[in-house]
């Protein structure tokens, strides 16, 4: 298999098209606004690689061997699989179509069936890790679907990633990426509450966060996000905290699916809710300490010392 589609240049589907390009696999692309292949065309320069652009999904599917997508929900997939000049109108029988979004286990069901009604053979492959992780090649591919479609999957798989997980059936994949992301967030949360919480005894944020990243909770997310909880600002979006509802809301739609109680889950909800409504839905994830920080403005026993940002 050398020929791969990559449907959906944000910034994920940027890198990866980049680094499949990179690793000597011929690459089209289609996105639907030019801002994708903007970012594209950056990427692509830090890699070296060439990749041809294609008018619309359906050209770009028929002239791939494996099809890779990268969209923000459900509803914008769906759109550009079975829309008008969709992917699967274009698909050769027997193409794979792999899904890299967040779309939770009941879309992908239903995607699996419309692509096997196009004679293509469809599997639900979320990742996690973010940009840094597919430009080293440590991404995790967590890969629901059939075994030959997965083992086709894995071929150029490394060129971003430092494995595919087969999950199990459709599906699997989707509901395996909903339960480390449930993790993520509430780490997430976590991480911004104990920010705040060493800022107010005291310690300075930059100091915090270096107990942090050193000490037993230095997760490689904890890590990686640093940057962004010491000065929000600074940082590109990775995450925003209108996306994170989004996988939020499927998270709650497996639990209530599956008969799973996630009152942690449901906490997080609410706070990332209060954030978003604030004003702060665009920003980053990390935002959730900039909302606890303005919380905490005021209480009787407050510290005479200022804390330094």
């Amino acid at each position: 298999m050398n020929k791969v589609a990559v449907l959906g240049l944000g910034r994920m589907g940027a890198a990866v098209a980049a680094a499949l390009s990179a690793a000597g696999r011929e690459v089209l692309v289609w996105n639907r606004s030019e801002q994708g292949h903007h970012r594209l065309a950056a990427e692509a320069a830090l890699r070296e690689a060439l990749i041809e652009r294609a008018p619309t999904p359906a050209r770009a599917a028929a002239g791939a061997d494996l099809v890779l997508t990268s969209l923000a929900d459900a509803a914008a997939l769906r759109e550009v699989l079975t829309g008008p000049d969709g992917a699967l109108s274009g698909a050769r029988p027997g193409t794979v179509v792999a899904d890299t979004s967040t779309i939770g286990v009941a879309a992908a069901h239903d995607l699996a069936a419309a692509a096997g009604a196009a004679d293509a053979v469809y599997c639900d492959a979320p990742v996690s890790g973010s940009v840094a992780s597919v430009r080293s090649a440590t991404l995790l591919v967590m890969a629901g679907g059939p075994d030959d479609a997965v083992g086709r999957l894995a071929e150029v798989a490394p060129a971003f990633s430092a494995g595919v997980v087969h999950t199990g059936a459709v599906g699997s994949g989707q509901a395996a990426k909903l339960a480390v992301n449930s993790i993520v967030y509430s780490l997430n949360a976590a991480v911004a509450e104990a920010l705040v919480l060493a800022e107010r005894g005291g310690v300075a944020r930059a100091t915090a966060l270096q107990v942090f990243t050193s000490s037993a909770v230095a997760a490689p997310l904890v890590r990686y996000k640093a940057a962004a909880f010491a000065d929000l600002d600074a940082e590109p979006v990775a995450m925003s905290v209108d996306l994170m509802r989004k996988d939020l809301r499927l998270i709650a739609d497996q639990a209530q699916l599956t008969g799973t109680a996630l009152p942690l889950a449901e906490q997080v909800t609410a706070l990332a809710d209060a954030v978003s409504a604030a004003g702060r839905g665009s920003a980053d994830m990390a935002a959730l300490a900039v909302h606890l920080r303005e919380l905490a403005t005021s209480w009787p026993g407050q510290l005479s010392h200022p804390t330094h940002p």
